[in-house]
């Protein structure tokens, strides 16, 4: 979160470019004018204080600071779109003068009521957003793999992925994921990366490992690495994962009953990190093989080495609209449920949040797989 920090220019762009426009709309007087600009240089002297002196700051402060910014730095970005199609309708009025004589008489009463239409649109579009990541909710899918496992005919696996505690995500957040996952009765529970947002330090002052330890599943819990966990302090990051209670996998296999395999590679961000081949190399493959890899950038390597199933996060789904739309273009599948020849792909949007606690186009979500073993029968995800 206190990356948004270093957003200077969009701070003063988008709030600079509102703040023009916005006392346009409003009555000529000096109370609307004054209360107006007040607002935006108390917002900027909050921002500026965080800026320069975070360090220093004492943290329950600085949070209040970075929810404050942060959210107004996101609705601002949304207001400035919203009004960008109004910025073009107004550059054709003055081309061709096509608005009906009836607009130019209320023109004055017709701009303060979109004053008003925007504030309250972007609202509840924030608030909607924050419930987007405060309620995440349970995505169920069926899968099949037409393999024969001895003494099993099917597996429920929860996947958590993107959890990013840190001032944003803490030990409230994190106590609503343990009692979601335990709901499932998922017979194994893997966590796809990107614990920790920033540094450490928040989830160990919370002891949100404690939390943690509550996951329950007959065959344990499985975690790797994920970009974050390369960012700042990161032996405090892999020490606190450790007193979380669930097996570490980087760059190596487990077998939790000896009826599948999981393959927990290490994060793409590592450039030393084994090639799959490598981790697969003498596996059974009769037996299923789960692939558990933060970023869904190894498609192509999952496939040659006939995993049956690939998990991911990372993307969030782009967290805030329109970059789902953009991630389309970055990975070959930015989102949800994607089958590549035999192997089947899931990518959680995942259940925490990077940065201010927003989702626009998304949601929250953990991961739910059903699935059931037969090698007689092929059934297509439901």
């Amino acid at each position: 979160m206190r990356v948004f920090l270093q957003a200077v220019f969009g701070q003063i762009l988008f709030g600079g470019y509102i703040l023009w426009r916005g006392r346009q709309a409003l009555p000529r007087t000096k109370a609307w004018r004054v209360t107006y600009a007040g607002c935006f240089l108390l917002e900027w002297m909050l921002y500026f204080t965080g800026y320069f002196f975070h360090g220093s700051l004492p943290e329950s402060l600085l949070e209040t600071i970075l929810l404050v910014c942060n959210t107004w730095y996101i609705a601002s970005i949304y207001v400035t779109m919203g009004m960008l199609p109004l910025e073009i309708v107004g550059l054709t009025q003055r081309r061709w003068k096509w608005y009906p004589q009836t607009v130019g008489k209320h023109w004055r009463e017709i701009k303060l009521t979109l004053f008003f239409l925007f504030i309250a649109g972007v609202t509840g579009l924030m608030i909607s957003a924050y419930h987007n990541v405060a309620c995440p909710v349970a995505r169920h899918l069926f899968l099949h793999v037409p393999k024969t496992v001895e003494g099993r005919d099917s597996l429920t696996v929860v996947l958590m992925c993107d959890t990013h505690f840190g001032e944003t995500v803490g030990k409230r957040q994190a106590q609503r994921y343990v009692s979601l996952c335990n709901a499932q009765h998922p017979d194994v529970i893997l966590v796809g990366g990107d614990l920790i947002d920033y540094e450490s330090i928040v989830a160990e002052q919370a002891h949100i490992e404690d939390d943690l330890r509550q996951l329950s599943a007959p065959l344990g819990v499985y975690l790797v690495l994920g970009n974050h966990e390369y960012r700042a302090n990161r032996h405090a990051k892999l020490r606190w994962i450790q007193k979380t209670g669930g097996i570490l996998l980087v760059d190596s296999v487990a077998m939790p009953d000896s009826s599948f395999y999981i393959v927990g590679r290490d994060d793409a961000l590592n450039p030393g990190r084994a090639a799959l081949h490598t981790l697969m190399k003498g596996l059974d493959h009769s037996k299923p093989v789960i692939v558990l890899d933060h970023q869904p950038i190894s498609i192509n390597e999952t496939l040659m080495n006939r995993a049956d199933i690939a998990l991911h996060g990372h993307t969030h789904n782009g967290q805030l609209w329109p970059n789902s739309l953009l991630l389309k273009f970055v990975y070959e599948c930015s989102y949800g449920y994607y089958r590549k020849g035999d192997t089947q792909f899931y990518v959680s949007s995942g259940i925490g949040c990077a940065g201010p606690p927003y989702r626009v186009g998304t949601r929250s979500e953990l991961a739910v797989l059903h699935i059931t073993f037969d090698k007689n029968t092929c059934k297509a995800n439901e």
